[in-house]
């Protein structure tokens, strides 16, 4: 098994918003906002070349979506998912599979494209099985007002038209929120940000690498009740962080950000205010 860390691109979002009832004279520490209040996030993805399987976890946003949607987002610098995959000798026709954690726009968008001539949306993985469970599915498909500007239909519906899609069995409540996939790593189900993101945990080189999603965002989220406004249940989510976070500590787990514009990878440590960042690592720094 060998790990890449895939960028896909770089966007902005009000800092406000991505730390709920934080004060900014605090968060602007971890995450500096500029003139207005916007701060830098990064679409990281994950690719896992496993044998024959070369697996993607999320796609970022894509580019199929007008001038003025992404005017919302002030998309910025050169990185794309295919010059990030060529980086590293892959194309995306290469792509055996798809995990999607969510089906929010900035996770699920690449996995959707324009066809040659723009006549009609297409998987942009040709040759790629396309993973998400069935109670986020319904979740997305039926969307609360809340969540209905993050879940669009053009970067969905076109995933089960093209019968490329698969779905994971979800726990029953009161079973283990943990399961084995047929991807070769284990998935955590966890509902405060969204019902039944799925969080990968990765066994690699004699680590655990959790690829943390909207989870923990970035670095500066990592203190427990630093909780994104967006999430749908954010007392939920409070309590499924401080578990995740005390079992992080223990089994020094590796955390991959999704969202961190700097920071790739953090170790957390336990301090007299909880858990909190310790170190901070790209994947080549650990692994080579």
């Amino acid at each position: 098994m060998k790990l890449y860390s895939i960028e896909t691109g770089f966007f902005k979002l009000d800092g406000g918003a991505m730390f709920g009832i934080v004060p900014k004279s605090i968060w602007n520490k971890t995450n500096p906002a500029d003139a207005n209040n916007l701060i830098n996030l990064a679409m990281r993805c994950l690719l896992i070349e496993d044998g024959d399987r070369l697996i993607l976890i999320d796609t970022g946003i894509g580019n199929k979506q007008d001038a003025k949607f992404f005017s919302f987002y002030y998309l910025f610098g050169d990185a794309t998912l295919d010059l990030s995959l060529a980086k590293h000798g892959f194309h995306r026709d290469d792509i055996t599979d798809v995990f999607l954690t969510h089906l929010h726009f900035d996770h699920c968008g690449g996995a959707i494209q324009w066809n040659q001539n723009k006549e009609f949306l297409e998987p942009a993985f040709k040759n790629a099985t396309f993973w998400s469970n069935d109670a986020h599915w319904d979740w997305a498909v039926h969307p609360n007002p809340r969540e209905k500007a993050s879940f669009l239909k053009e970067n969905i519906l076109p995933l089960k038209e093209s019968g490329q899609l698969k779905m994971l069995s979800v726990p029953k409540e009161g079973e283990d929120r943990l399961i084995e996939t047929p991807l070769g790593f284990e998935v955590l189900f966890v509902n405060g940000h969204t019902d039944k993101q799925m969080i990968p945990i990765i066994h690699y080189k004699g680590k655990k690498i959790v690829y943390i999603a909207d989870l923990i965002p970035t670095i500066g989220n990592i203190p427990l009740i630093y909780v994104i406004g967006f999430d749908t249940r954010p007392l939920l989510t409070v309590e499924e962080k401080g578990k995740f976070l005390t079992e992080a500590v223990e089994n020094e787990y590796l955390l991959f950000f999704e969202h961190d514009f700097e920071h790739e990878i953090a170790t957390l440590k336990m301090t007299e205010k909880g858990v909190r960042l310790d170190q901070t690592y790209s994947l080549t720094e650990i692994f080579g």
